[in-house]
């Protein structure tokens, strides 16, 4: 029987052929629904009958049909006839910055292009500009694109490479008890994306290597000695294990985390001191007196230093910050109280107001903004000023007195190419609260986008800037914007900063969360949550609120409502 990944991963594969075929948009969203739908569901479909799926918004006759003959064969009838007529490496070629449906279709239907080599074949021959309605710039911008595919083959997004590897240790860990399985490197450091991953084994045997080669997720072994173990799991993700000795977990935990510059100025420091030190521990090399290598803590504090979080391990300061007494207390996933980015079913949302309400009460928040998208996201289908008035007094509306939990009435309203909003001034001051975006026209020069905006903070009903730079990790580039420019406008306007928690996201990134700290500008964290299970989010977005060393105090919603509204630009 085939899991929800798969499930959600063909009929996902299922719109996009659809998509390049030209057929009916409902039928294609149709299903990209359901593939949202099944990848986040916590139940495994395979297991559930027809009605059961039917009860689920958005899946009906025919597609529970499809979903039950994935589970039961791995693929379907639909996916095999149109995989006869598009190739299936086609969906490489759309997954390419820039290039789209009709540009795919264009690209096999005139040039027989089917895959990524033979679209970059085609651009260098100047194949593509000789396309009626290309160009040479739709030429380079292809070429651009192929360019950033290879710089980021072989990495993973954290959340994806976390899921992995958490499954591989849920499963070493339901197969023997006790174990002591630590995840280094880094994906212990929180970085945005991770290559290969590596899996400290303390006090194991190589009976513990034997288990972790013969996990159900791994595809293919690459290695397997008495102390490291090498596998490639079904995701594409290397893990190593390496067995480690229990008096040296500390020194192992420290050495392998890293990062190497990090561990380059850690090893410095000790022999300044008149120690060695490695992954075995911290040595006195004049007596040759081991001082420390069974906690961590222990070889920070040996070498006169405040234990450094694995987060603010790069070198950035952190050892005279640690020497001095000075690191920050960052903030946790615990202190924040509110979330003031997410969608309903009222635009792009899988689930409705309720729903989503309940969902983040029971995740413990105190509030949250309800910011469905404005009308120039017609793909999203974004809401006009009526729509947004009548969507707010229904959110007002689940308000009761006295209650510990608040719904703001919000929206994330879309800056329009020359930085006007696209809402008018009067319905934007009625609101709660305004996160301003750019989704489209993304590809504009540094000067314009930057002055577009630069012209939303200085909007009167502006509150926060969401995902500022617009980049998807692993498959978009930033926008061009000059940030600090930004920043400095964020800061004279008391405009907050978004660092959106969407894995594929987290943006602000941590150096520019971190300037726009140090420059006083405030920050908020949000899930711009599209579905309840993606309530779960925002501790992405901590990770790299952490890495920009921001503590509790540089984060608007980590106060109550009444002060998180307080600070909101409207009532300063």
């Amino acid at each position: 029987m085939s899991d929800n990944a798969t499930i959600a991963r063909i009929l996902g594969e299922i719109a996009d052929l659809l998509d390049i075929s030209g057929d009916n948009p409902f039928k294609v969203r149709a299903y990209r629904n359901a593939a949202d739908i099944v990848g986040h569901a916590a139940e495994q479909v395979a297991a559930m009958d027809d009605a059961t799926l039917r009860t689920w918004g958005g899946i009906g006759k025919d597609l529970a049909q499809r979903i039950h003959e994935i589970a039961t064969t791995g693929d379907c009838a639909v996916r095999r006839d149109l995989a006869a007529t598009y190739p299936l490496t086609l969906l490489d070629v759309l997954a390419l910055q820039g290039v789209g449906p009709k540009t795919a279709s264009r690209l096999f239907t005139e040039l027989g292009v089917s895959s990524t080599p033979e679209v970059e074949a085609a651009a260098r021959d100047g194949r593509i500009r000789a396309l009626k309605g290309m160009g040479q710039k739709k030429e380079a911008l292809i070429l651009q694109a192929l360019a950033e595919r290879q710089q980021h083959a072989g990495r993973h997004l954290l959340a994806d490479a976390s899921a992995a590897v958490h499954a591989l240790l849920d499963w070493l860990h339901a197969q023997r008890e006790g174990l002591d399985l630590q995840p280094v490197g880094s994906l212990r450091r929180g970085t945005d994306t991770c290559g290969d991953v590596d899996i400290l084994a303390v006090g194991a045997d190589r009976t513990v290597l034997d288990l972790f080669v013969a996990c159900p997720n791994v595809a293919r072994v690459l290695a397997h000695g008495d102390t490291k173990a090498s596998v490639l799991l079904d995701s594409g993700l290397q893990a190593d294990m390496r067995a480690v000795d229990p008096a040296a977990r500390g020194a192992a935990l420290q050495y392998f985390t890293g990062s190497k510059a990090h561990n380059i100025a850690l090893r410095d420091r000790a022999i300044a001191q008149g120690c060695r030190l490695n992954e075995y521990g911290l040595v006195r090399v004049a007596d040759n007196i081991r001082l420390a290598g069974d906690t961590e803590d222990g070889i920070y504090r040996a070498l006169g230093l405040d234990m450094i979080p694995p987060e603010l391990r790069e070198d950035r300061g952190e050892l005279s910050a640690a020497d001095a007494g000075h690191l920050p207390s960052l903030i946790a996933v615990s202190d924040l109280r509110g979330d003031v980015h997410m969608h309903t079913t009222e635009s792009d949302g899988r689930d409705d107001l309720e729903t989503m309400a309940h969902a983040a009460r029971a995740r413990g928040l105190s509030f949250i903004a309800i910011t469905d998208h404005s009308k120039a996201l017609a793909v999203a289908n974004g809401m006009d000023e009526e729509r947004t008035l009548a969507h707010a007094a229904r959110i007002r509306a689940l308000n009761r007195p006295g209650h510990i939990f608040t719904l703001l009435a919000g929206i994330e309203c879309d800056i329009l190419a020359d930085g006007r909003m696209d809402l008018d001034d009067d319905c934007l001051k009625a609101l709660d609260v305004v996160v301003a975006s750019v989704h489209l026209h993304l590809g504009q020069d540094e000067e314009t986008m930057t002055a577009r905006i630069i012209r939303a903070i200085e909007h009167p009903w502006v509150d926060i800037i969401g995902h500022p730079t617009n980049r998807l990790l692993l498959r978009r580039a930033a926008s061009h914007v000059h940030i600090e420019k930004v920043i400095d406008a964020a800061a004279a306007n008391g405009v907050a900063l978004e660092i959106n928690a969407q894995p594929d996201r987290r943006d602000l990134s941590e150096t520019h969360a971190r300037l726009a700290r140090d420059r006083g500008v405030r920050l908020v964290i949000n899930s711009d949550a599209h579905a309840t299970a993606q309530l779960a989010h925002p501790a992405w977005g901590v990770l790299t609120a952490r890495r920009a060393w921001l503590t509790p105090d540089d984060v608007l919603n980590t106060r109550d409502v009444h002060s998180f509204r307080r600070a909101l630009k409207r009532h300063r």
